[in-house]
């Protein structure tokens, strides 16, 4: 048996819900990813390519394009976000600065989100095989690349954005049936929260950031 068939075979059955391996495995290197974030260390970037890496595995054996993709801009994203944090800004204490975005960098991002999610959802519409719920998995998809170029950063915004994924994430899965899938989303959100309150108050107490190199 190769990597790819056991990464696509099946792991165990919980509320009606039969789980694959690549499934369960890239979901929960994702939770851990979230969790690093949170503490602003640097591995949440190689966790996060990991996860997709997995992912891509599992799409290609599976013969589906749309999701190879949509994976792989994931990779090249978490690839960007381990270069900008490596040289990123320090506070005083040497730990990752973070702050708000301004009212342009907001806007900026909501454009290019609300685009980006009218250009992958028409494409979605256009090519089903691709998705099977063209607009709801557009928004997602635009929504977590925009959180990650937010994270990158070094926003708090990111964590705005990932609540606003997880607001259509969490019914989305459970009204398709996806129960596990449903109960990560509720488990990102709480990290989320958590993590959204540490990074505020970061931004409070921290001291002057030194200089480095791009936020």
């Amino acid at each position: 048996m190769s990597a790819f068939d056991w990464l696509n075979g099946r792991a165990f059955e919980i509320f009606g819900q039969q789980l694959i391996w690549s499934d369960m495995i890239g979901n929960t290197i994702g939770l851990i990813a979230l969790a690093l974030g949170w503490r602003r260390s640097i591995w949440t970037w190689p966790a996060q390519l990991l996860a997709g890496v997995v992912l891509v595995a599992a799409y290609a054996s599976a013969q589906l394009g749309g999701g190879v993709g949509k994976q792989l801009l994931v990779i090249g994203v978490a690839a960007w976000g381990w270069a900008q944090w490596r040289r990123g800004r320090r506070d005083q204490d040497g730990e990752l600065s973070v702050r708000f975005a301004t009212w342009r960098e907001r806007g900026i991002l909501a454009g290019a989100t609300a685009a980006g999610t009218l250009a992958v959802g028409g494409l979605f519409t256009a090519v089903p095989e691709l998705s099977w719920n063209p607009w709801p998995d557009a928004y997602i998809f635009v929504g977590t690349l925009a959180a990650m170029v937010a994270q990158a950063r070094g926003l708090v915004e990111f964590w705005f954005a990932w609540i606003l994924v997880d607001l259509v994430g969490v019914p989305l899965a459970f009204s398709s049936g996806l129960v596990f899938s449903g109960l990560v989303y509720v488990v990102y959100l709480v990290l989320v929260l958590w993590g959204m309150r540490d990074w505020w108050l970061r931004t409070r107490s921290a001291g002057p950031a030194l200089e480095g190199a791009a936020a």
